[in-house]
């Protein structure tokens, strides 16, 4: 995307269990429209459930949404977002969708809200030794 908002990241490998995923990379999703918009949740499982119910992950109230509305899923070392049969559908960067991949800066619209898919790799922590103190005494 060229929205001026929007960085190209290296694409995760393949076939990655999500543990492994998780401990490289920090997946998010910020609300840009709507009554939530400036919330961002980050993704802590391999599937979220997003919708309006009280089952949900992510809940949100908007009476356009479907109780379970979507799911978030890794899979395959990537993320995917699945309608769950919702009255109002899906769609992806402006395109309706059943199920779609997503990768960073992806946008997608649930009932009158629209989100991004934020995705970015974590910060190594640097390397550190205890070197003893050797003093005279």
């Amino acid at each position: 995307m060229r929205d001026g908002f929007t960085r190209r990241v290296e694409t995760p490998e393949r076939d990655v269990k999500w543990e492994d995923f998780a401990a490289k990379w920090r997946a998010s999703v910020v609300v840009l429209s709507g009554d939530a918009a400036g919330t961002e949740w980050s993704v802590e499982a391999a599937q979220t459930t997003i919708g309006r119910g009280d089952a949900c992950e992510w809940k949100i109230d908007d009476d356009t949404m479907s109780k379970e509305h979507a799911t978030l899923e890794f899979t395959n070392g990537g993320f995917r977002l699945r309608d769950l049969g919702s009255m109002n559908g899906v769609r992806v960067n402006g395109s309706e969708a059943r199920a779609a991949e997503i990768e960073n800066g992806d946008r997608f619209q649930l009932g009158d809200h629209e989100f991004q898919f934020v995705l970015q790799e974590r910060e190594k922590a640097p390397r550190t030794w205890v070197v003893p103190d050797e003093t005279d005494e």
